[in-house]
């Protein structure tokens, strides 16, 4: 996902995927290999190119499945010549690994494994890492067994969607053999692992005449003495799929039992419930964690599927291929609803009837399989559902961070189309609740899981922050996001804003807004919870500032630090306060004042007073926000004059002249003015912010007072 997404660029995306899921119908899967571009290239470069150009098709190769392998002759480290398998690396994607990401390993030390009749995970894992090339090679893939059994220089294994229509379909052998004749062998459903890799290899050895193994729930799998031969294939089988649903295509899911309501009455829905779903999604359970939710509602494919007549039994038979899985969980939620003549505040308790009944039977599910595997320790994971289908409204995915969000949703439109093209050709199949479980709690998926880096203290977090153009909005939105926030900057500045959000190691948003206007504080956040599903930390930072002797200050110069000091940190705090308490999960406000909200500023009375107002309506907000977990907590910083808009502008010549000095000796005044001798900078305001934003550093803090301004004594709070 591009950090900063624009809307345009954001419905661009989902048109983009709605077309691949009539493409892929279509059989319109182009054959992009192009010798002259590897000309000069290495095997192994090679074979990353090959796996590039499967992974841009995400109807061909979903976001970290499939795997890829080439085999060619190379220097052991003792020099002698050997024959190497160099296949995909657990935990890369088609799409982007490099010649780096692939894992090298001595195959005629793989080989001799095909002569067992059985090898567990565990034994398996170790004996291939025994057989690396060099021990600094990521770890191969649970499906490198597969790769060195087939006897062919070079092997690809995909999960496309045109293939798991036949895959996952009633009679899917049947159809198989109709559709590739003995080209193609079928093999049914099992792990991956040492069986189906065997059962490949042998199966390729078997049928000399085969081009193609269509392996039930789960796959494709080709070769080729080149890498073009083997790519090609592929496509070949893609597009003869495409071509043999689309052949007995008929009205999508039995046709629409509803209509869906006009786009922006789409949008409002979701603007007004998302709130209360992501509110039900981050609750109710230990396991569960704050979640960010990833909507659509305007892909043609996505509406077809949520206002289908027979949808709602189809979405609950089961994830089509365990690729999809490992994202969607067993089934998605699906939720009841009829937009002709139900409203918003029906669709939120429905949704959160739905969560709560969701987890009992993901509870039970548990319980269930687990009984029949009493060897298998795994904790549950988190119960509540990643992908919840609403009728005749869309779609959201549901995850801990923005990603892995929108990867729920990406996995959910792949399944979609898988479940119309099964559906199509007699009944879509899946797997059992068995095969689930096993795939699911499977320890070599667990211990994937278990290598990823730790969340980081504000994953799952949505952050707003005004005045986030400038040199404190700057410096807290990075800090924010470096704890793994998705960040909403907020700014009269939006260009500004985006160019900070462009920086970030988190996606996030650019929102224009001016603080003082009510309708467009509350369209700012609407963006937020279209975006993101709602927000839990919002920096009110927006700022300016005027100085002049009180008979000097005009009424609008007054008027104008109050509305954006005080009105502004108003409207910005009551939009929060409503959205928070729809979720339901708590939050934090943190509002940057200034050590004038404290101490008495010469010729700043319009200035110091709006401060000392900011101050007190958060102490207010502390004792009205308690009872609903909404910490309240202010900053006072004093003298930030680095990168800062107000210090760049006519503020820095005012205060000079108020302290009777020059305006370029005015950072060293400062400095010499606190205790500690110091200057304060951006990042140590940025600091401040995280401590309250951070439920593990302040969860027991609201009606704070952190004042970061070196130690000046009128401003000690008391």
């Amino acid at each position: 996902m591009k950090l900063g997404r624009s809307a345009d660029e954001q419905a661009n995306d989902e048109r983009k995927v709605s077309e691949e899921m009539e493409t892929s119908m279509r059989g319109a899967t182009q054959n992009l290999w192009d010798e002259g571009a590897v000309a000069g290239f290495s095997e192994l470069d090679r074979l990353a190119h090959r796996s590039n150009l499967f992974g841009r098709d995400r109807s061909v190769a979903n976001f970290g499945g499939g795997n890829t392998s080439t085999k060619a002759r190379e220097r052991d480290h003792a020099g002698r010549e050997v024959n190497i398998l160099w296949v995909k690396g657990s935990g890369s994607d088609l799409a982007t690994i490099e010649a780096g990401q692939f894992t090298g390993l001595k195959l005629d030390e793989v080989l001799p494994l095909e002569e067992r009749s059985g090898m567990s995970d565990e034994e398996m894992v170790a004996y291939l890492a025994a057989c690396q090339l060099r021990p600094d090679l990521p770890r191969g893939s649970i499906e490198t067994l597969l790769h060195a059994f087939v006897p062919h220089p070079h092997v690809d294994h995909t999960h496309p969607d045109a293939i798991n229509m036949i895959c996952c379909a009633e009679g899917g052998e049947d159809l198989a053999a109709q559709c590739f004749g003995e080209e193609a062998v079928w093999i049914p459903y099992i792990r991956p692992g040492f069986t189906l890799s065997k059962q490949v290899g042998e199966a390729v050895k078997d049928n000399p005449n085969a081009k193609f193994v269509l392996l039930a729930k789960h796959g494709l799998v080709t070769w080729g003495e080149t890498h073009e031969e083997s790519y090609g294939r592929t496509i070949e089988a893609i597009n003869r799929a495409a071509e043999f649903v689309a052949s007995r295509a008929a009205e999508p899911f039995g046709g629409r039992s509803v209509e869906p309501p006009a786009p922006g009455r789409r949008e409002e829905l979701l603007a007004g419930i998302l709130p209360a779903l992501r509110g039900a999604l981050s609750s109710g359970s230990e396991k569960a964690t704050h979640k960010i939710l990833c909507a659509d509602h305007t892909s043609d494919g996505v509406l077809e599927f949520v206002c289908g007549r027979d949808s709602k039994e189809i979405s609950q038979v089961g994830a089509a291929c365990p690729d999809h899985l490992v994202r969607t969980k067993v089934r998605p939620l699906w939720v009841d609803f009829d937009p002709e003549s139900e409203g918003a505040e029906e669709l939120k308790a429905r949704l959160r009837e739905g969560v709560e009944a969701y987890r009992r039977e993901y509870e039970a599910y548990y319980t269930r399989n687990k009984g029949e595997n009493p060897e298998d320790d795994a904790p549950m994971s988190d119960p509540n559902p990643r992908v919840v289908l609403i009728r005749g409204v869309g779609l959201v995915g549901a995850a801990h961070n923005a990603k892995e969000a929108g990867l729920s949703r990406d996995f959910a439109y792949r399944a979609i189309n898988v479940m119309r093209g099964a559906h199509a050709l007699g009944g879509y199949v899946s797997l059992t609740e068995e095969e689930s479980y096993a795939v699911e709690y499977w320890p070599l998926e667990l211990y994937k899981l278990a290598q990823a880096p730790p969340p980081r203290e504000l994953a799952g977090k949505v952050a707003f922050v005004t005045g986030g153009a400038g040199g404190i909005g700057s410096a807290v939105a990075r800090s924010l996001a470096t704890e793994g926030a998705c960040v909403v900057a907020c700014d009269l500045d939006e260009e500004g804003a985006r160019a900070v959000i462009e920086g970030l190691p988190q996606p996030g948003i650019a929102a224009r807004a001016d603080v003082t206007d009510e309708d467009e504080v509350a369209r700012a956040y609407r963006r937020a919870t279209l975006e993101y599903g709602g927000v839990d930390v919002v920096v009110s930072n927006a700022g300016l500032a005027s100085s002049a002797p009180i008979e000097e200050t005009s009424v609008e110069m007054w008027d104008k630090n109050h509305a954006v000091l005080a009105r502004g940190y108003f409207l910005v705090s009551r939009e929060a306060f409503r959205l928070m308490k729809e979720q339901g999960v708590g939050g934090g406000l943190i509002f940057v004042a200034s050590k004038n909200a404290l101490a008495a500023g010469k010729n700043a009375a319009a200035y110091s007073s709006a401060k000392a107002a900011e101050l007190h309506l958060a102490r207010c907000l502390a004792e009205e926000g308690g009872a609903e977990r909404i910490r309240v907590n202010t900053v006072n910083p004093d003298a930030v004059l680095s990168g800062s808009k107000i210090w760049g502008s006519s503020w820095r010549g005012e205060r000079a002249a108020a302290y009777g000095i020059e305006p370029d000796e005015l950072e060293e005044h400062y400095r010499q003015r606190n205790v500690l001798k110091v200057n304060v900078l951006p990042e140590n305001i940025a600091e401040a912010v995280l401590h309250f934003a951070s439920e593990a550093r302040s969860s027991r803090s609201t009606g704070n007072v952190l004042n970061v301004d070196g130690g000046v004594k009128d401003a000690y709070p008391r």
